[in-house]
């Protein structure tokens, strides 16, 4: 019996890993009842998911958040020991049509305890170093699938021309050309096609054992709208639309993309999840796109008004437009049980749910799950390794943008004197890894604290200075402190942002909280002060403040690699970093047009001094 079972099985085209990927999606599409297709389309929350669910439903996709706040430490052998469980169900449906999992990795795989958090892609647009943003991609991929995860939610490809924006931290810049470059992190992630492989069609290098399927996002012109609001409205031409924010995705179409997420956001009023025009005439017609195209979190729900109302019409719209997996991702059976109906009724055409399937199936194909659908322990050894974080090092050592070295630019400030007798290391991010890798790090919106294994400011300080040297770390130092700055050489004062992310972010007047820019002043009054900001953007810097320090130093969201701070700020390195975006004097100046004739920027677009070493 057991042996009459397999040679059926081998009999299965779609089964044959040596037939090709198309006559593998049309064997198994033809063997497929609607309530199989359906199931493929929908990608639930873990928190929803099981075994009975899973089977029940024949589920596609499965996908986690980023994370609550909390406390609770995500490891990745867990997490992979879990997936595992949700393969196994799936694995035992009918045509043992594997999941796909997907979750967020947008600077390393950022949820999971000991992993490499790189630097938020504002801070590797400043490096302009594409093949450094691959090797990224290639890292993360491995940290990825030893977590059990086959798909990420990356990477965000927006151009965003308003720092107003609370995702302006995922964004590499202001500029296309930089956004089109950084791209590469897609190859990273997938491995690089060969020559001659069709733009458009979706690519995993090898088995895709150590390789992720990667999504650009967001599908299109979210860096571009009014005000930066999140979720806002681009109004924009569609050459502008073109010519700005979709040329990006054309690079990434070129290196085989396998998943592309369309935006919450609108177009000259037309929610991008029901825009027919660009979804399926534009993306998947005209640019060829052959992938998957899946919804963004809630993205259905979010296209009513208010939220949540008119959901029958909403998915209607959405799959019409060209939706091909809806991100639900709680309210399943209310999904799957309208798209039935819709389907049943004639609202929605059966071809267009085939094609829908088809494309899920190709890129499932195209990642390997069918011939390796569990996770492969042995790649737990990656998690958080030396090379990793040496890779990420290198990247906040080339993200650095010097604003400003010396009062006198004859006497330039930095480097500084790793020999000196007594230091000050102050402010709110110098001793704080949270802060330090800001939004989507640990949880959504990210939290203060150890959050994970990593150097802060203060750490690699004590870590690259002479045996003899003195560090005195205080938050905010008292007046005690200083009163005594004879006895400091000089200060370091860490300040920025707290984290955020999305919507939270969105912020009319972006600035250094906690009172940071006036902690900078006050010590930089009594002790020579470099200042390093740690931002998701440019922000507002008083002028006073300006005036008073010796150095300051952009550091954006560095991630868990502090040291590559101090191997630039003490001169192992010099500065290379290039601001990604104009730096606003006040936000009166907002959005900015560097080609303007009124173009004024407190430092422009590209703007990144060196050290003048001797």
């Amino acid at each position: 019996m057991t042996e009459a079972r397999e040679v059926t099985a081998m009999d299965c085209v779609y089964k044959n890993p040596n037939e090709g990927v198309e006559d593998r999606i049309q064997d198994l599409l033809q063997r497929m009842t609607v309530e199989e297709k359906i199931g493929q389309m929908t990608q639930i929350h873990r928190a929803v998911s099981s075994a009975a669910v899973i089977k029940d439903f024949f589920i596609g996709s499965v996908c986690n958040s980023a994370g609550k706040s909390g406390n609770k430490d995500v490891l990745s052998e867990d997490w992979a020991e879990m997936i595992d469980g949700f393969q196994t169900a799936a694995l035992e449906t009918r045509l043992a049509i594997p999941i796909i999992y997907g979750l967020d990795a947008v600077h390393g795989n950022n949820k999971f305890y000991g992993t490499t958090i790189f630097p938020h892609n504002i801070g590797l647009g400043a490096t302009r170093d594409y093949d450094l943003a691959r090797r990224i991609g290639s890292a993360t991929a491995l940290e990825v699938r030893a977590s059990g995860a086959h798909w990420v939610f990356a990477p965000c490809v927006a151009v965003c021309k308003d720092p107003r924006w609370g995702r302006c931290l995922e964004s590499y810049s202001e500029d296309t050309e930089v956004v089109c470059n950084m791209t590469s992190i897609v190859s990273g992630l997938q491995g690089s096609p060969p020559e001659g492989h069709p733009a458009g069609y979706p690519f995993l290098a090898g088995t895709g054992r150590n390789n992720v399927v990667a999504c650009a996002k967001h599908f299109v012109g979210d860096g571009g709208t009014e005000m930066g609001k999140n979720e806002g409205d681009t109004i924009a031409s569609y050459e502008d639309l073109e010519r700005i924010h979709m040329a990006p995705y054309l690079n990434c179409l070129a290196q085989g993309v396998s998943a592309v997420m369309p935006s919450y956001s609108l177009w000259n009023g037309r929610k991008l999840h029901g825009d027919r025009f660009l979804l399926t005439e534009i993306l998947k017609d005209k640019l060829g796109f052959k992938g998957c195209l899946v919804s963004d979190w809630s993205g259905i729900d979010k296209m009513g008004e208010p939220r949540g109302s008119n959901y029958r019409e909403c998915v209607e719209a959405a799959i019409n437009a060209g939706i091909d997996m809806v991100m639900v991702p709680y309210k399943y059976e209310k999904f799957i049980n309208e798209l039935t109906s819709l389907v049943k009724d004639g609202k929605i055409l059966m071809s267009r749910i085939d094609d829908a399937v088809e494309r899920i199936l190709r890129l499932k194909f195209t990642a390997g799950l069918f011939e390796h659908p569990f996770s492969d322990r042995s790649l737990l050894k990656f998690v958080g390794c030396k090379e990793h974080r040496e890779i990420a090092r290198e990247a906040v050592r080339k993200s650095l943008v010097l604003l400003k070295n010396g009062k006198d630019s004859d006497k330039p400030f930095l480097p500084l004197d790793r020999n000196a007798k007594r230091v000050l290391v102050a402010g709110t991010h110098a001793d704080d890894l949270g802060f330090q890798c800001g939004g989507w790090s640990k949880t959504w919106q990210g939290q203060s604290g150890r959050i994970t294994i990593g150097a802060t400011i203060l750490d690699a300080v004590k870590a690259i200075v002479g045996a003899e040297t003195e560090v005195v770390y205080e938050k905010i130092p008292s007046e005690e402190t200083l009163s005594n700055e004879e006895d400091f050489s000089y200060a370091i004062v860490a300040v920025g942002e707290a984290p955020y992310a999305e919507s939270r972010g969105d912020d009319p007047e972006p600035s250094i909280h906690f009172d940071g820019g006036e902690v900078v002043s006050l010590v930089a009054e009594k002790i020579p002060t470099v200042a390093i900001l740690m931002t998701g953007r440019p922000v507002v810097l008083d002028k006073t403040m300006l005036e008073k320090v010796e150095a300051l130093v952009a550091a954006w969201l560095p991630g868990t690699e502090g040291d590559g701070i101090a191997d630039v700020v003490f001169g192992d390195y010099d500065f290379t970093g290039k601001l990604p975006m104009s730096w606003f004097r006040d936000t009166d100046q907002l959005p900015m047009n560097p080609e303007a004739d009124s173009y004024d920027p407190l430092f422009p677009l590209g703007f990144g001094l060196k050290c003048k070493r001797e």
